[in-house]
């Protein structure tokens, strides 16, 4: 009795004119071409006299596409050329969308540190008159402005948070989907998200003004302007945390004779506490920042004023516009103020997001 053998040989030996390898490149050779682009276009422009930052980058990736390609192709084969080249354009659409970004961090961190100080935090900004120089002095300080800020984003937070978490519990957990009113709440959240927020503060202060009259600028105003932005956003995060509990979780509260009000508020919501209070820091986070329904709302003033419901009040994204757009006598100090007050509001933007950081971590639910 004979066996078939199958030499190593012959089981490697492949049909004419099929290669199973291919070459490589040098693991360096994209670094190599990337620095070679910039360096020739570079060149160019110089000679050409019309260096430009902008221009030098965008052909120098498109001279460092071609090159990859090209070398890519000969090199080794088609389909890891065609992977290089998409790899090289997926990293071109990532640093094209961070540079803004960084670009705009850097100029408001290195314009904004000149004139951050305790002093700045603490104290009331203004202008008053020297009587011994004769001069309008300006005095930097955004006591009014964050104090502002956060009673105004506070109020709208208390009115917007209770009412999105129960928006969102209805239409998930009792509305069914061909009820008329859960297509209709749909539908005005879906518009409420995208109506601009100069939209906002116009509704409220109409509505003010009819109820208290023509001076109806109040940081109360402004607070009713950010929860028409904020209402649509919480509604839609807690609503898409509700669906992603799991339905065999309220299957097995329900087996067990529990109502549907203990079952949402002892495990849905629960469940998806950590979701629902990102949701709800990332839409407070959202809404800090806005200037034109605050502008329109409740106004802005140098005096310190921490009544909601009298009188206009100051905010720090208003407070840089004004500031910029309308500089007193010392143009250089009313820079530097606007400045100051648009690093405290990044430096509050990002407390808010590490916030929702931790608050996820601290309520997910925890696995053994």
């Amino acid at each position: 009795m004979s066996t078939a053998t199958t030499t190593p040989a012959a089981a490697s030996q492949a049909p004419a004119g099929l290669s199973l390898t291919s070459g490589q490149l040098p693991r360096r050779i994209e670094p190599m071409l990337l620095v070679a682009a910039l360096v020739v276009v570079a060149g160019i422009q110089l000679v050409l006299s019309a260096f430009n930052v902008a221009t030098w980058l965008i052909f120098s990736a498109l001279l460092y596409l071609v090159a990859i390609g090209v070398a890519s192709s000969i090199a080794e084969n088609r389909r890891k050329a065609t992977d290089r080249v998409i790899r090289g354009l997926v990293t071109a659409a990532f640093v094209l969308a961070v540079a803004p970004l960084i670009s705009t961090l850097w100029t408001v961190v290195s314009k904004g540190m000149g004139v951050l100080s305790l002093d700045f935090i603490t104290q009331v900004g203004g202008s008053a008159f020297d009587a011994e120089t004769l001069e309008v002095v300006a005095t930097p300080g955004a006591l009014q402005a964050i104090v502002g800020t956060l009673i105004i984003t506070g109020i709208a937070a208390l009115i917007s948070v209770p009412i999105g978490v129960l928006a969102a519990v209805y239409l998930v957990e009792y509305a069914q989907p061909k009820n008329p009113l859960r297509r209709t709440i749909t539908f005005l959240v879906d518009v409420m998200t995208g109506i601009p927020s100069i939209v906002a503060g116009l509704f409220a202060f109409s509505l003010f003004a009819l109820i208290v009259g023509p001076k109806a600028f109040s940081g109360f105003s402004a607070s009713i302007a950010l929860c028409v932005l904020m209402i649509p956003i919480v509604i839609r995060s807690t609503e898409e945390m509700l669906r992603l509990v799991p339905a065999d979780l309220r299957e097995a509260s329900f087996a067990l004779g529990v109502p549907r009000s203990t079952t949402i508020i002892k495990v849905v919501l629960r469940t998806a506490a950590s979701g629902i209070i990102t949701g709800i820091v990332l839409a407070v986070a959202r809404v800090v920042g806005e200037t034109a329904p605050i502008f329109i709302a409740a106004s802005f003033t140098d005096n310190f004023n921490a009544n909601p419901f009298q009188d206009p009040m100051q905010t720090l994204p208003v407070m840089a516009y004004t500031a910029y757009s309308f500089p007193g006598q010392d143009i250089d100090a009313s820079q530097a103020q606007a400045w100051g007050a648009a690093l405290l509001l990044v430096i509050l933007v990002v407390i808010f997001n590490l916030i929702a950081r931790i608050v996820a971590k601290i309520f997910a639910p925890k696995a053994r």
